[in-house]
């Protein structure tokens, strides 16, 4: 029968590894420490202190193998994600307070929706000194804002076309003309000798406005398609518009066109 032999008496007889110092004479478990985190420890036979010191350097050296290991972005916490906007407050959740019935009589009396409202008053504070003038076509299906001073500088236009449709506008910038309704209702217009796309309505035919072609960035206005109540004056400038003769020609030109594409040609001209 083999002899059984005791694991403490088994731990100590252990030999010695080569250039292990004289105090490391047997190896002992450190308390706490299981076998599949830490190994075995050879210390000095009652040197508990030694073995802490051991086992704490062992770990800091564990942790910065992870670290390098893990790189620094994996380290660093993740940015929290933004909270998606929430619903766009109604008008009746507009905190208000005693002026909520002086706003809604502003929007119905203009006739303009709670955000449209917003940009009136917006674009009075931004434009001072000017007058936010509204307008349109006979029929209504054209609607226009425009801010202006309230003494309208008004340009007539010596040009065949526009003495032929008398049209006289005053010039904005486009940042100040807002289109209300209407966009599909609009039949443009552009002559060869006229720099400008003339806007018509396709149901009543009248010219509210322009946009000229050499700058978009500027719009005509016609004076007479305005709302009454915000114009003061109006002072009238005459300017040239281009050379009459040269006009006159283009003109005759496509009214000879036109009326050789819609006109029957006679019994005498298909023969010949």
């Amino acid at each position: 029968m083999g002899r059984v032999r005791n694991r403490a008496t088994a731990q100590r007889r252990r030999r010695k590894r080569p250039g292990d110092p004289p105090a490391a004479c047997a190896a002992i478990a450190v308390t706490g420490a299981s076998r599949a985190q830490c190994p075995r420890v050879q210390v000095g036979v009652g040197s508990h202190a030694a073995a802490k010191r051991w086992l704490g350097r062992w770990r800091r050296k564990r942790r910065w193998r992870r670290v390098r290991k893990a790189g620094p972005r994996d380290l660093l916490p993740s940015a929290p994600t933004p909270d998606p906007p929430g619903p766009a407050p109604s008008p009746k959740d507009l905190d208000l307070g005693a002026q909520r019935e002086r706003w809604e009589t502003f929007r119905k009396l203009r006739g303009l929706s709670c955000e449209g409202a917003a940009k009136v008053l917006l674009d009075t504070f931004e434009y001072p000194g000017l007058v936010h003038h509204t307008g349109g076509c006979h029929c209504g299906a054209v609607r226009f804002a425009v801010w202006a001073p309230a003494d309208l500088r008004v340009v007539d236009c010596s040009c065949r076309l526009c003495r032929k449709k008398q049209h006289r506008h005053f010039l904005v910038p486009a940042s100040r003309f807002t289109l209300l309704q209407g966009a599909e209702s609009i039949v443009t217009y552009r002559s060869n000798t006229h720099p400008a796309l003339h806007s018509f309505c396709s149901r009543c035919g009248v010219q509210s406005f322009h946009a000229a072609v050499s700058d978009p960035r500027v719009y005509g206005v016609a004076p007479h398609c305005l709302d009454e109540g915000t114009v003061r004056s109006v002072v009238i400038e005459e300017v040239g518009g281009g050379d009459p003769g040269e006009e006159a020609a283009e003109e005759h030109k496509a009214i000879h066109k036109t009326s050789s594409q819609s006109a029957p040609a006679c019994p005498r001209e298909q023969e010949q």
